[in-house]
């Protein structure tokens, strides 16, 4: 489940999701801190996204580097 891929891995993915939403500020990444709730939310504000968009987003994300469910 993506829930689970970045909260277990979010030191690894944190990087990554800040070169993939230039917007999200240092602030933001922390508070996100690996929840899956806190990231939708915080894109959604961001960028506009609708509930379908940003999980789609997410997925697309984590199947682009590899993070896949296992």
């Amino acid at each position: 489940m993506n829930k689970d891929i970045i909260k277990g891995k979010w030191h690894e993915i944190k990087g990554r999701v800040k070169q993939q939403w230039g917007k999200l500020t240092d602030d933001e990444i922390s508070q996100i801190n690996g929840s899956y709730e806190e990231l939708e939310g915080i894109l959604q504000k961001k960028y506009g996204y609708q509930k379908d968009e940003v999980e789609k987003e997410i997925r697309t994300f984590l199947d682009k580097n590899n993070w896949k469910d296992r």
